[in-house]
Parts: C-alpha cells; structure tokens; sequence
C-alpha cells in the first residue's frame, strides 16, 4: 500500500533515521516528505545529506529547507553575511564543520546542489501544507513577502498552541492563518519545549519536531493514518556527543 510519511528534523542523526526507516518498514512506494534541518546537531550531517540524496534515487521525496540547511549552504558557498558563526555553533553548527573537514571538494559540490534544490514548502492536492517553520501572510504561503520565514518563524506554532479552543472556525476571532489549509506540517520548534516527546496537534497544525536535536527522538508519521513511528533519544544514540544540548 502507497504511504504518504512526514519525517521531522533530523539534525545529523543519521542513525535515528535510518532506525525510523527500518521501523516503518518504508518501501520504494511510499512518498516520503521531509521538513528539513538536515544537519547540525549530532556528528552526521554529511552521512545523513548522502543518505537522502541515495535514498531519492530509490523512491518519491519531497525535500523542505530549513534554516539550518540554508546556513550549511551559505558556509560552503562562503556566503558569510548572515552566519553569526559564534552563534551557529552554539546551535550545531560547529559538529557540522568538523563533520565537514573529513568531505571531498567533489562530494561538498554534491552536497550543495542537494542544499540549493530544496523547496521552501510543499501543498499537496487534498491541501495540505508542508512547510519547516511557518508563514506571516495572512493569504498564505503564496504571498509571502519574506521567503526566508517560511523557515524561521515561529508565529504560526505560537498562534495554533495559544488558540483558544472554544472559539468556534467560523468566528472572526478565528486566525485566518489555521483557516487556509486543511493540514499544516510544521518543524522548527521542538514540542519538547512544552514537555512533549510525541508529534503534537493544535489546530490544523501537526509538529513533527520531537527535538531529535536534543534528547527527543526522530519521528516519521503516516500523514493519512496518523500512526507514527519514533527512533530512540539521540542522545542514547550518539552517547558521547552533545548535540545541541
């Protein structure tokens, strides 16, 4: 049976994804769609970029950007304006570059044409919305003034998690925003900032951000069914290393 699968931020885990894969039993007709932040964080963000692109050559993927994708992106292209390199690193930046130094020239050019073919979000055909962060316009992601908040803003998330549930989808007081879409797959914020471990509805919006960066697990869930699958903690898989802890 074809699967439609949302995988959440990876964060150089490569274990933890190839653990959810194996889970899931994925097979080469499943879609898989991920929400991007590949890298940063744990000691494989090369292995796990290598992995997708093999793993593409197999199967249906969908890739989003994240933000920290586009960071990896603009330090391999010396493109440094708007890296804070103290403040990448302290948010997995600096396991990515050490990751790196072991790289060929050959396979970085690889890896940057992966990095540069990424999609800011991706609207299927039941309407459904998949997108790493968020959006601001009120019309949708269409109309998005600032493309880069597709994979840096957190209003989104903030806005379904603070709604007031007795407020009724056909009030005024409704935010436009949870109205556009029949379903909304976000990243970026991991839901273990509000306690939790597992994918977390509010509204029509669902967080596949279990905080696999941290000590959360990876997750890849059926978008259709809502079963789920996780990985164990990354922090048990890459006992030894920080994260972005």
């Amino acid at each position: 049976m074809k699967r439609t699968l949302v995988i959440g931020d990876i964060h150089g885990g490569l274990r933890a994804l190839e653990q959810i894969i194996d889970r899931a039993n994925v097979s080469t007709t499943d879609t898989l769609i991920f929400l991007g932040d590949y890298v940063d964080g744990w000691s494989e963000s090369p292995q796990v970029i290598d992995y997708l692109i093999a793993l593409s050559k197999k199967q249906s993927c969908i890739f989003i950007r994240g933000n920290h994708d586009e960071l990896l992106l603009d330090w391999l292209t010396n493109d440094n304006e708007n890296i804070d390199e103290g403040m990448w690193f302290q948010h997995g930046g600096k396991a990515t570059v050490l990751s790196y130094s072991k790289v060929s020239d050959a396979t970085k050019k690889i890896h940057i044409a992966f990095l540069e073919s990424l999609q800011n979000y991706y609207l299927d055909s039941q309407n459904r919305l998949f997108v790493h962060a968020g959006f601001t316009n009120m019309n949708g992601v269409t109309f998005e003034y600032f493309p880069k908040l597709l994979y840096w803003d957190r209003t989104l998330w903030e806005t379904a998690l603070a709604l007031n549930t007795s407020i009724p989808k056909e009030s005024v007081y409704y935010p436009k925003r949870l109205k556009l879409y029949t379903e909304i797959y976000i990243g970026h914020t991991p839901v273990t900032r509000i306690g939790e471990i597992l994918p977390i509805q509010k509204a029509c919006v669902w967080n596949i951000d279990t905080g696999a960066a941290f000590t959360g697990p990876l997750t890849l869930m059926d978008i259709d069914t809502k079963e789920f699958w996780q990985s164990q903690p990354l922090n048990e898989l890459y006992p030894l290393e920080k994260g972005r802890n």
